[in-house]
């Protein structure tokens, strides 16, 4: 296989899963126990969940499209 012809590089796929990582560790941060109809928890609308939790997701899913959009630097092969 012609390495030369794939669009992505080595950095691209660290940093396509590197941006998976922080979505999903942003969805982890959402996540947590809700109100029912017999207790309310008002913990649903704590920091965590409703600020620095969305930031996360759109910081990891804009290093995705960065990766997505990265041009691969072409080595000159010597012959």
């Amino acid at each position: 296989m012609d390495r030369r012809n794939l669009a992505f590089d080595r950095i691209n796929y660290i940093l396509l899963v590197a941006g998976m990582v922080i979505v999903v560790i942003g969805f982890i941060l959402m996540s947590g126990a809700g109100s029912t109809e017999s207790a309310y928890n008002p913990d649903i609308f704590s920091a965590r969940r409703i600020k620095v939790a969305p930031v996360v997701c759109l910081i990891g899913f804009v290093s995705m499209i960065y990766a997505v959009m990265r041009k691969p630097k072409d080595k000159e092969v010597e012959k």
